[in-house]
């Protein structure tokens, strides 16, 4: 059904923005294997092969970019920030001020691992924050499979409020009850997911962790499982990734799982 076009009064100002953190989980069994996972997470996900996704996600969502900044860190890390707008710019200078604090797309990543266990965690924080018409939800499926991973926790937020040709004010321009409404049936049945939804406030809040956990631990050992790890060593590493998956979709350190 097609939804009839709203009449405003001026620019839409409502702001809708889109979070999402990212978490992939591994095992390095040995330190030069951990060294070679920063390494390997450093160039899949460098500053400027997350840019050419970030520029991708603007085309998508119909936004022209105004400026794009990245950096790789030391020892490990990148990041972008892109800044957008939904129309094409006449006065770039006054434009840029104006939509800096509006409409963005960024990436952050966070590699890092434990110190004695050997379980390696790639975050990845995400933001696609959009004024007027354009949809950051445009964008969603497109970055869940850029970012294949074990936990996603989504947020997505409506903020400000526009107003019609008669002044009445319009708090949300589109239908939404649920994240998970806009997600590939493909994608959504490869994961547990739960809502926080506060519907008043536009407020919209979806947790996802990975369906099939590590039975395939071969998914989950960098470098690929060897003949040197036994079973009773397998166990123990599931059990570890397990804990780990567990306490990440849990926000907090939970007493110790059980097989």
């Amino acid at each position: 059904m097609k939804i009839r076009k709203l009449k405003l009064h001026g620019f839409n100002n409502l702001t809708k923005t889109l979070s999402f953190n990212i978490y992939d989980i591994c095992y390095a069994r040995e330190e030069e294997e951990r060294k070679k996972y920063l390494q390997y997470i450093d160039e899949k996900y460098s500053a400027e092969g997350l840019t050419q996704i970030l520029q991708k996600v603007a085309d998508m969502i119909g936004a022209k970019i105004l400026n794009v900044a990245q950096q790789d860190y030391e020892p490990q890390g990148a990041s972008v920030t892109i800044l957008i707008a939904e129309e094409q710019i006449q006065n770039e200078r006054q434009d840029v001020v104006a939509h800096m604090d509006k409409s963005h797309i960024t990436v952050h990543t966070y590699p890092e691992m434990h110190p004695q266990d050997g379980i390696c965690t790639f975050r990845a924080d995400i933001d696609v924050s959009t004024c007027g018409e354009i949809s950051p939800l445009k964008a969603l499926n497109f970055l869940l499979q850029c970012f294949e991973a074990e936990i996603v926790i989504l947020d997505y937020r409506v903020r400000g409020f526009t107003r019609d040709v008669n002044g009445k004010k319009i708090f949300i321009d589109h239908r939404i009850n649920s994240i998970q409404n806009y997600i590939d049936p493909v994608i959504r049945n490869k994961y547990n997911m739960i809502d926080v939804n506060v519907y008043q406030e536009n407020i919209f809040h979806t947790k996802m962790v990975i369906k099939e956990e590590v039975s395939d631990l071969a998914k989950y050992l960098f470098g690929g499982i060897n003949k040197q790890i036994m079973t009773r060593e397998q166990k123990k590493i599931r059990h570890l990734l397990r804990q780990e998956i567990y306490e990440i979709f849990n926000g907090r350190n939970l007493p110790a799982i059980k097989d």
